[in-house]
């Protein structure tokens, strides 16, 4: 037997599901740890671009920078998420710093890779028709090449959303963790009811803020949708 076959079966032989009673009991609870998983993605991701854009713009403009770039990224991904929050813990304690810290890390790459991708799939003629009517480095990113780079750098953004939604749920073993603390709650207390909510309440936080980027990114381009018809 699998070992989550295990745990649900455990779950199972507690208390009856649905438990309705603990539904009625904890509603604010998961409201509030509603707020604190979207807190928690929101930042992540938001910080996480801050720091990817820069780093992918300049690789785009210095090759050279490419390859070192994906690489570190690359390798800050392939880092166990637990044992990267644990071996925090000792520097800045049972913290949303200790968290937030992490689930940032996870975003570069993904965020990266997709804001080069999009800024080196702007054709050559258009970049060298704006400089050729005088486009500074700065007016050509802004003007030029970040519209045209947007839906792949907002498919992006959608990736590494929907990643750290699920990568918040772990940070419930270091106290964080917003829902994940109700699916932790419901394995200690053999109560299938609390795993199932919060598993579900994740996945639809996923699903909402996937669809509000979609939306963002018709908003920003229309063009694209329109080339798609």
């Amino acid at each position: 037997m699998q070992t989550g076959e295990a745990a649900l079966v455990v779950l199972a032989q507690g208390r009856p599901f649905p438990d309705w009673q603990w539904i009625q009991q904890n509603t604010d609870t998961m409201v509030e740890r509603g707020i604190e998983h979207v807190t928690l993605t929101v930042l992540a991701v938001v910080i996480g671009f801050l720091v990817a854009f820069p780093l992918a713009v300049l690789a785009s403009r210095r090759r050279r920078w490419q390859t070192p770039v994906l690489q570190v990224t690359g390798i800050i991904f392939t880092i166990p998420s637990l044992a990267l929050f644990v071996a925090l813990v000792p520097l800045t304690g049972l913290s949303t710093t200790t968290a937030l810290i992490p689930l940032t890390l996870y975003t570069l790459l993904i965020l990266v890779r997709n804001t080069i991708a999009g800024l080196d799939n702007v054709p050559t003629e258009v970049v060298e028709a704006a400089r050729a009517m005088g486009y500074t480095d700065a007016a050509l990113l802004r003007s030029v090449e970040l519209p045209l780079a947007l839906p792949v750098i907002i498919a992006g953004v959608r990736i590494a959303t929907v990643t750290t939604i699920g990568l918040v749920t772990v940070t419930a073993l270091i106290g964080q963790g917003g829902w994940g603390q109700i699916i932790l709650r419901g394995f200690q207390r053999q109560n299938l009811t609390p795993a199932v909510v919060g598993f579900v309440l994740s996945v639809a936080l996923a699903l909402v803020l996937d669809l509000l980027l979609v939306a963002l990114e018709r908003r920003l381009s229309p063009w694209s949708r329109e080339a798609t018809r």
